[in-house]
C-alpha cells in the first residue's frame, strides 16, 4: 500500500463540505452532513478492497459474484469527533467491525495523549480505515496510526474531512506508507493549530460544546 493523498473534489462532497465550514450551520445539520461526507469518503477509499467470488443463484441461473468481506474491515475513529462519522459508514459496510482510539490533543505541546484504545477480535488481518476528521498537526493521526500497527495491522487507511499541509506532511515522513483521503487540504494552520479556514472544531460543533 503506497502513501498518497487523494483529494475527494466530487461536487456533491465540495457542497456538503461547504455548508459544514459555514459558522451558522446548527449541530444538527453538522452532524447530519458530517455523516453524509463520511460515507461518500469511505465510498472513495474502498476501491481498492479485495473482492471474491461466492456462487450465488439470480432469477435466470446461478453465477459467481464479486463480494466483499465486510467482517475483515475495521472503522477505528478517533474520539470523538471520528464518531460523526462512523454509523454512516456502518450503513455502507454494515458488517465492519469497529476499533476506538481515545486521544486527546496536549495544548502546551501538541503531542497526542492517549486515554482508551479498544479494538476487536482479528483485528491484525483487517483493513483498517482511522477515522479522523481533522488532520492538523498529524499528531492524533501517527499517533493512532503507529498504536495501530503495534496490533500487527499491515492495511491501514486514513480518512480526513479536511487536512493541513503542516499535518499532510507530518504523515508522509513519519507514516509514508499510509494513503490519506481528504475532502480539502487547507492553507495553513493557525497560532493554536486549527485548520485554516477549516470549519473550527469537529467535535464542539458535532455535540454543542465548547
Amino acid at each position: 500500500m503506497d502513501g498518497s493523498v487523494h483529494v475527494v473534489s466530487h461536487p456533491v462532497v465540495q457542497h456538503k463540505l461547504t455548508q459544514l465550514r459555514r459558522s451558522e450551520t446548527a449541530p444538527a445539520a453538522f452532524r447530519a452532513l458530517m455523516r453524509e461526507v463520511g460515507m461518500l469518503l469511505l465510498y472513495e477509499a474502498a476501491r481498492e478492497l479485495p473482492l471474491h467470488d461466492v456462487q450465488i443463484t439470480t432469477p435466470l441461473g446461478d453465477f459467481p459474484a464479486p463480494t466483499l468481506d465486510g467482517a475483515n474491515i475495521c472503522l477505528a475513529p478517533v474520539l470523538r469527533a471520528g464518531l460523526g462519522m462512523v454509523e454512516s459508514m456502518l450503513d455502507l459496510i454494515p458488517s465492519a467491525k469497529v476499533a476506538h482510539v481515545g486521544l486527546y490533543r496536549d495544548p502546551k505541546t501538541l503531542e497526542a495523549i492517549e486515554y482508551y484504545f479498544k479494538v476487536p477480535a482479528g483485528f491484525a488481518d483487517c483493513d483498517v480505515f482511522i477515522v479522523d476528521p481533522m488532520l492538523a498537526t498529524g499528531h492524533s493521526a501517527a499517533a493512532a496510526i503507529a498504536r495501530i500497527k503495534e496490533c500487527g495491522v499491515k492495511r491501514i487507511t486514513l480518512l480526513s474531512l479536511l487536512a493541513a499541509p503542516e499535518g499532510v506532511a507530518l504523515l508522509r515522513a513519519e507514516q509514508p506508507d499510509v494513503p490519506i483521503y481528504t475532502a480539502s487540504i487547507d492553507t495553513r494552520l493557525d497560532d493554536h493549530a486549527y485548520i485554516v479556514p477549516g470549519l473550527g472544531d469537529a467535535g464542539d460543533r458535532l455535540y454543542g460544546t465548547g
